[in-house]
């Protein structure tokens, strides 16, 4: 029993599960406009994903604590090290307009969480942007929905249109919603400079916006060209269930709860869609 709690762990905590969420929301794309599966994209963006979420979530662990970390710490550093290798593969296999929207979401990541203006003008002397009050949830929900909508298609030359926007729109207000459940957890641990949502408006308040939000998401699906009534109603599943966990979540939640069920979403999501074909 042990051995499966440190498995999951491991899973988690390396970002595996949140890696195979952003994969998952990617293929979802290439279903939702019969792409054929693309093995090279895919792949970069799980790799990517995990490279990506690991700096972010261990940049600052790395840096101060180099000489006494954990032997857990080690681990995920070694397996980090592995996927940046398997990153580089695959983001050579990917085509140069795609490489152009690599560098601009890299960007975005590495500003996220490496300090790079005055302190002054920053929350708790961490100035990156993760530290900019209110600003941390949309900038996951930019660099999520450009990863998932965006560099699928243009990696497979489709033309973004208003339909590809609509999705984009679409994937954006998707996590915002599945990041509520994070912050009403961390309302306990954030400091209140954080300004996160639940922060300004209250817990009720949050998921009230939330259900209004899964709303939006549903309804703009009926304002594109081309609908699938079969893919409507695995949206509709998808926004039940998005609302259920967002109903659910509380401040003293389960240890799980938020990283392992409400990141399960979009895979969720993904099984549902492959099951229509």
């Amino acid at each position: 029993m042990n051995i499966l709690k440190h498995l999951l762990n491991f899973y988690i905590n390396s970002s595996i599960h949140v890696a195979l969420a952003v994969v998952s929301l990617a293929w979802i794309t290439l279903i939702e406009y019969d792409i054929s599966f693309d093995k090279n994209v895919l792949f970069f963006v799980f790799y990517a994903s995990i490279i990506g979420y690991n700096f972010v979530k261990y940049f600052g662990i790395a840096k101060s604590y180099y000489r006494r970390v954990t032997n857990w710490f080690k681990t995920i550093l070694v397996f980090s090290f592995i996927c940046f290798f398997l990153m580089c593969y695959y983001i050579y296999q990917l085509q140069t307009n795609t490489l152009l929207c690599v560098f601009g979401f890299g960007i975005i990541t590495l500003f996220y969480a490496v300090p790079f203006l005055p302190k002054d003008m920053f929350l708790d002397n961490k100035n990156n942007l993760r530290s900019i009050g209110g600003l941390k949830i949309y900038v996951i929900a930019i660099v999520w929905s450009g990863v998932t909508v965006i560099l699928p298609l243009i990696n497979n030359n489709y033309t973004v249109g208003v339909d590809v926007l609509i999705t984009g729109l679409q994937r954006f207000v998707l996590i915002i919603v599945l990041m509520f459940p994070f912050e009403i957890r961390d309302l306990q641990f954030d400091s209140l400079k954080l300004a996160t949502i639940p922060q300004k408006i209250g817990l009720k308040q949050t998921k009230i916006l939330g259900v209004l939000l899964v709303i939006v998401f549903f309804f703009l699906e009926f304002f594109k060209d081309e609908i699938d009534i079969k893919k409507i109603i695995v949206l509709l599943i998808v926004s039940v269930t998005t609302l259920l966990l967002l109903l659910f979540s509380k401040i003293q939640q389960g240890k799980y709860y938020s990283s392992f069920l409400v990141e399960a979403l979009p895979i969720f999501w993904l099984i549902l869609l492959l099951r229509l074909d």
